[in-house]
């Protein structure tokens, strides 16, 4: 298969999940969401995955996190757990997506977590990361398939 075939597929396939993804996350999370999601992961970041709130501190453990730290959460949805860890550990975070709504969530969310000085948010794919190698001290995907 040529390569510009391979890349029109890439970006057909791009073009879906951002749709996909805008009918995801653009409702307001009900507060019976918020509910389910605290009592089950720990969270109330309006997420629809499936990473706990003690898996996303193995995260930071794991990745020794602090202050001054850049991380990049990939496929970050609406910010969970790349918000978190920012807020818990003084990182500072990046998140990419495919869906505004979702990271448009995200935004607001990083305004109650005191963490939008230390937050920006990118749309972009895995595939197409509009950033100069090694930016980043970690990167974290949950949640995503690749």
């Amino acid at each position: 298969m040529a390569r510009g075939t391979i890349q029109g597929m890439a970006l057909r396939e791009e073009n879906l999940n951002r749709e996909r993804y805008r009918e995801r996350y653009g409702p307001d999370v009900s507060p019976a969401e918020t509910a389910v999601e605290l009592e089950v992961l720990g969270s109330d970041y309006g997420g629809n995955g499936y990473t706990t709130i003690a898996q996303a501190a193995e995260l930071a453990t794991a990745l020794s996190l602090s202050r001054g730290d850049r991380l990049l959460d990939l496929g970050a949805g609406c910010g969970w757990p790349g918000l978190y860890l920012a807020k818990t550990t003084g990182c500072s975070t990046v998140l990419t997506d495919l869906s505004l709504p979702g990271l448009a969530r995200a935004r607001r969310r990083s305004t109650e977590d005191s963490t939008t000085a230390r937050t920006a948010v990118v749309v972009a794919s895995g595939r197409h990361l509009p950033f100069r190698p090694e930016s980043f001290d970690a990167i974290v995907h949950t949640d995503v398939l690749c």
